[in-house]
């Protein structure tokens, strides 16, 4: 595996993870007995962190393409 993919595959995962946790904590938050101060604070931690875990997304699916199309082309230049 690639350098490049193995960091695609990194950002991925921690793309991942930062949009599951954020989705799951804000759920758990908005039906619990909070303020409304307290839950549109954390509303909004959660929809900036859910956008950068989007935007990590992206640029891993790039890495991750890019990558691909590399070894493809290392590939057929080796034939």
């Amino acid at each position: 595996m690639s350098s490049t993919r193995l960091r695609a595959n990194i950002l991925l995962a921690a793309a991942a993870w930062t949009i599951w946790v954020w989705t799951t904590r804000i759920w758990n938050i908005l039906q619990d007995q909070h303020s409304f101060g307290f839950k549109l604070v954390h509303s909004l931690l959660a929809i900036v962190s859910v956008g950068f875990g989007a935007a990590i997304a992206v640029i891993g699916v790039r890495m991750h393409r890019e990558a691909g199309r590399s070894a493809r082309a290392r590939a057929g230049a080796e034939v």
